[in-house]
């Protein structure tokens, strides 16, 4: 079964916008990352200020790949996307914290088909 990789960002409601653009723009490489499934970025309706960024994976190996890879690569390449300053200098985070929750996927269920 695949595992699942939640990413709890503590966003200041400031920072909300510059959050969502960063995402929406960028680069796409995930989705054809090798073993990658699903991506959600989920907003707080209401009782705290942390987004959810999801992410379903074939196996932890693809997860890693992707983590050592493509991913640190597209965080240690300068600006994000939006947000930053012209000079190259890396924009500020728009998230005051981070912390990432790891899940296997025991259980599915999908719609019934009609």
């Amino acid at each position: 079964m695949s595992i699942v990789k939640i990413n709890a960002l503590t966003v200041p409601a400031e920072q909300r916008e510059v959050l969502e653009q960063r995402f929406a723009s960028r680069a796409g490489a995930v989705e054809s990352s090798d073993g990658f499934e699903w991506f959600e970025l989920l907003r707080p309706v209401e009782g705290t200020d942390q987004y959810l960024v999801y992410t379903r994976w074939r196996s932890e190996e693809d997860f890693q790949a992707w983590m050592e890879g493509p991913m640190k690569a597209a965080h240690q390449g300068g600006a994000q996307g939006g947000g930053g300053a012209g000079d190259g200098e890396r924009p500020k985070p728009a998230a005051s914290g981070s912390t990432v929750w790891s899940f296997e996927v025991v259980q599915q269920a999908a719609p019934k088909k009609a």
